[in-house]
């Protein structure tokens, strides 16, 4: 029986090079045979934090929210892919996630950065650790770091050069440790109820 993953990418940028990594991994877990759907932060295009979902009265959010507070309650697990900006975190895949807290709850989240240099986004990659620990999801151990990225994956988001090769070796791993959580976590889910 297949998981239900949502990979979510949060680059607001006209030319952006995450995408590629986020086809990767879409294309690496649906090869598995996966239900993988993509949430992409730019083309939902939520404002600015003002009001958590949890925040509307019951049937008033705006449809974008209510639509995506669905998708979210109903995955199985989570890939985050986040570029490093100045050492932090993308704006953009932050504020999504922040306009939600409950709905994350008792799910595992694996990370994928990324970066035009050679450190692969791993300071942002770190800074969403505690984040998304916070939000009540469990942080795999296996990340995948990506950079530079446009010497790794194609614009068709195929590997290239020996940044390809490392990162197709560091797939199955991402993904195995991110499918042994998820598993784990249903079962944990069907056995009892969360405790709040």
């Amino acid at each position: 029986m297949s998981n239900r993953i949502l990979v979510l990418y949060g680059s607001y940028r006209s030319d952006r090079m995450g995408i590629r990594l986020a086809n990767f991994v879409i294309n690496g877990l649906r090869s598995r045979g996966e239900e993988v759907e993509f949430i992409d932060a730019k083309a939902i295009g939520l404002p600015m934090l003002d009001r958590m979902y949890k925040e509307y009265p019951k049937g008033t959010a705006p449809e974008a929210l209510e639509k995506l507070a669905g998708q979210i309650r109903d995955a199985d697990g989570f890939v985050f892919i986040t570029g490093e900006y100045n050492w932090g975190i993308q704006p953009g895949l932050k504020n999504l996630s922040d306009h939600f807290l409950e709905e994350w709850f008792w799910r595992p989240v694996a990370i994928a950065s990324y970066s035009a240099g050679r450190l692969s986004g791993a300071r942002a990659a770190t800074a969403w650790h505690g984040t998304l620990s916070e939000m009540g999801m469990v942080v795999v151990s296996s990340t995948i770091g990506v950079g530079p990225i446009a010497q790794t994956l194609s614009a068709e988001s195929e590997p290239i050069g020996e940044g390809g090769k490392a990162l197709e070796r560091s797939f199955p791993r991402f993904a195995d440790d991110l499918l042994w959580w998820i598993e784990a976590a249903k079962a944990q889910r069907a056995r009892k109820a969360p405790p709040y």
